[in-house]
């Protein structure tokens, strides 16, 4: 019995049919690239003109709003930083949400682990006062917590304000992790169990690792909404000492009346969105890796 072999085609000689776009398809295509173009538009504009003018003095922004600065006004972020006390209010801001961060991660994934991968009563009940903590608007919560905190000696206080914001944050990080500790394979779990692995090992040491895409992605998340937050600081922290950046910026904008300083104010308000930025621009990978995943899933 004889064979024939044939040649091996290459790459470019594979004839490829893609499916010819419609009419319909190629105008929501075009309706969804301008819709994006406008919402970036949208974005950006306001940023960069923030950017602009805080590089202005108080003068050239009131006379040419829009224009690009003379001379650029790099005292501004130095009175910023100084005069504004924006570097004090800094120092607790991350100190506030650096620690509330890293409790709420911790508690959160070994919670949604827990609930996630083991059965035992009152499982159900407990997911679901997480799940009714995410529908629950925090302005209803605020004076409870105010005289809870008041009766523990916390009110006014940076623990007081972490243990809050660990609160505030944890029903959401139990909901969205809860999924990927769902979805990972039991067989890795029973495999890690025959190598004499413990709870804790096998939790620390391969369950987390595993889940890694949706840690990111919910520190993120958290990371954006505890160092946006101002209802709370507002209500549950009065002393000026201990002012985070969102309470600094309001007390800026609003002692001075009709002495502002413009261009110290707008570097205040690029200090405090710029680590927001970075944060977002380094993880951003992480971040539509795990979206991806999720949606595949």
């Amino acid at each position: 019995m004889s064979t024939s072999l044939q040649a091996p085609v290459a790459v470019d000689e594979i004839d490829v049919h893609h499916p010819r776009s419609s009419t319909g398809d190629k105008a929501v295509s075009t309706t969804a690239h301008v819709l994006l173009i406008v919402w970036a538009v949208i974005v950006i504009l306001p940023l960069l003109w923030t950017i602009l003018t805080s590089l202005k003095t108080t003068s050239e922004i009131f006379s040419s709003p829009f224009g690009l600065p003379k001379t650029i006004q790099w005292i501004n972020f130095k009175n910023a930083w100084t005069t504004a006390q924006i570097g004090d209010f800094f120092l607790n801001t991350i100190v506030v949400v650096f620690s509330a961060l890293i409790i709420v991660m911790v508690l959160g994934a070994m919670s949604a682990y827990v609930l996630a991968r083991y059965r035992f009563h009152g499982n159900k009940l407990i997911y679901t006062l997480f799940l009714a903590g995410n529908t629950f608007p925090i302005f209803l919560a605020v004076v409870p917590l105010f005289f809870t905190l008041k009766n523990m000696g916390l009110l006014n206080t940076i623990p007081g304000l972490i243990i809050t914001y660990v609160a505030f944050a944890l029903p959401f990080t139990v909901f969205f992790l809860y999924a990927f500790f769902k979805t990972l394979p039991f067989e890795i779990y029973e495999a890690a169990q025959i190598d004499g692995a413990g709870e804790w090992r096998t939790f620390f040491s391969v369950m987390l690792p595993m889940a890694k895409p949706g840690f990111a992605s919910v520190a993120i998340f958290n990371f954006l909404g505890l160092w946006n937050q101002y209802l709370i600081p507002v209500a549950l922290n009065t002393r000026t000492d201990n002012y985070v950046l969102s309470q600094g910026l309001a007390a800026f904008a609003s002692r001075t009346n009709y002495e502002v300083d413009y261009g110290a104010l707008f570097a205040a308000v690029v200090l405090t969105v710029l680590p927001v930025l970075i944060v977002y621009v380094i993880f951003q990978r992480q971040l539509q890796g795990s979206v991806s995943q999720g949606t595949m899933k």
